[in-house]
């Protein structure tokens, strides 16, 4: 591992009696770079998420984020820590009983170091910067679409200034457009805040136009890591069956070509 890692994944085992879930798993994540964790369903995308997070503990092995042991680690630590990066859940996981603006508000609060007009002027600045519109503010989560649900839920994410923001499955239940409308979003803030991301996911789109490297889950160990392009040719099965039909969009000059586009349509919204 070196100095430039962000996360250290280190001989990482996972298991839950007698099943093994992963095995062996070692993975850095570098500075500035977004990492997709792709792999069929129960694959352990969202556990490694988990464990990364420090939510779950892992068997044997270790993990390191911004250098520090999320096992054994000072409890004051953790909580710096955990201050440095941002989460997005796969259904948005917004507090049913707190408005949109109480939703985004919330870890702001929690610093218990903001006074109430310190808070509301971030809470509409990270509001605006996911294009929520003021007006939406005081609505509940159930009054919202899928895709504000989204939006909300990543200026919450957004809210402590985080270096690191973990996705899981950003765009899982969107329609298509409001799915690129998102990913295009995501794309914009990760370079304009210089972010560093760990997303699993599924979806083709969303690899093309984010992802540096792929981190491909298989039969319980890390079968490949590597840029798009390079994932796409892995002879594995799992990877083929993946892309079956979107080989040839991987490729490096048509990713190139595909982003290019999205940071025009972002320019000229």
């Amino acid at each position: 591992m070196t100095t430039d890692s962000v996360i250290e994944v280190c001989g990482v085992w996972t298991q839950y009696g007698e099943t093994v879930i992963h095995r062996d798993l070692t993975l850095q994540v570098n500075y500035g770079e977004v990492i997709a964790i792709i792999g069929g369903s129960g694959s352990g995308k969202t556990t490694l998420l988990r464990l990364m997070l420090g939510l779950e503990a892992p068997s044997r092995g270790t993990i390191r984020v911004f250098g520090f042991p999320l096992q054994g680690c000072a409890v004051a630590d953790l909580r710096q820590v955990r201050n440095r990066w941002g989460v997005l859940f796969q259904e948005g996981a917004l507090f049913s009983a707190l408005s949109v603006y109480d939703n985004v508000a919330l870890p702001l609060r929690e610093l218990k170091s903001l006074p109430e007009d310190g808070i509301r002027e971030l809470v509409m600045m990270k509001l605006d910067s996911v294009e929520i519109d003021i007006t939406s503010m005081n609505k509940m989560p159930a009054e919202l679409s899928g895709g504000m649900v989204k939006r909300v839920a990543l200026a919450r994410a957004l809210a402590l200034n985080p270096e690191l923001l973990f996705l899981d499955e950003p765009t899982a239940g969107l329609d298509p457009e409001r799915g690129h409308g998102f990913v295009k979003l995501i794309e914009s803030l990760r370079r304009a805040l210089n972010l560093t991301v760990v997303m699993a996911t599924h979806d083709v789109d969303t690899l093309v136009a984010l992802s540096d490297r792929v981190a491909v889950l298989a039969n319980q160990q890390l079968l490949t890591v590597g840029p798009l392009w390079e994932i796409v040719q892995n002879p594995d099965s799992f990877v083929q069956n993946f892309f079956l039909g979107h080989r040839k969009r991987c490729e490096q000059e048509n990713v190139k070509e595909f982003r290019d586009k999205l940071a025009i349509d972002r320019h000229t919204r």
